[in-house]
């Protein structure tokens, strides 16, 4: 009686071992794939969304104020030998989405001429802007110096520089709201006490 030799086959379970190994190697590798992709987008979307200063500034469309109204005038002092008494219509002040606070500002001259203009500022480049010039029936016509221009303070007639560093910016930041600048011209309170000569 013949007897064959008995073969033993090991290859499956060294199979079925080394198999579960790549499997778990696989998932492992996707998982890890996965998670830095996730990573990667959470990210990119974090950049986008305070990437803030790579983006244009653009301005706003603006809309005309009504003619101011004297109950609404607050005087601003500018200097001791200002040629001309400065007036702002509290009611004017805005503070738009880009940045730029607008409002309405009246000059008298020593001769009683009255100036009303429609303007803005806008603290994070110290520039000011003209857009209308009020007339006397309460219409508005459009400044053909519709450009930002830097703010200078050493002016007789430094309105502006008054404007934007004691009532409406601290240094190239917003000084609150609306509301807030206009109580400052109201109440005469400045945000800083100035020295004038």
């Amino acid at each position: 009686m013949n007897h064959m030799p008995q073969q033993h086959d090991s290859a499956p379970a060294h199979d079925g071992a080394s198999g579960t190994r790549s499997r778990l190697a696989a998932a492992g590798l996707t998982a890890v794939i996965l998670l830095g992709w996730s990573g990667a987008h959470a990210q990119s979307r974090f950049e986008e969304e305070f990437d803030d200063e790579e983006k244009p500034w653009q301005e706003i469309a603006v809309q005309l104020p009504q003619a101011p109204q004297q109950q609404n005038l607050a005087p601003l002092f500018v200097s001791a030998v200002a040629t001309q008494k400065f007036e702002v219509d509290t009611s004017s002040i805005t503070v738009g989405e880009d940045g730029v606070i607008r409002y309405v500002l009246v000059a008298t001259s020593e001769g009683g001429a009255r100036n009303v203009s429609f303007e803005g500022i806008r603290c994070a480049t110290y520039e000011r802007k003209l857009y209308a010039f009020g007339q006397p029936d309460g219409s508005w016509s459009r400044s053909r110096r519709d450009k930002w221009e830097l703010i200078t303070g050493n002016a007789v007639n430094r309105q502006h520089a008054a404007l934007a560093k004691e009532y409406f910016c601290d240094l190239k930041t917003i000084a609150g709201n609306a509301r807030d600048m206009a109580d400052r011209l109201r109440y005469q309170r400045p945000l800083t006490v100035q020295v004038y000569r």
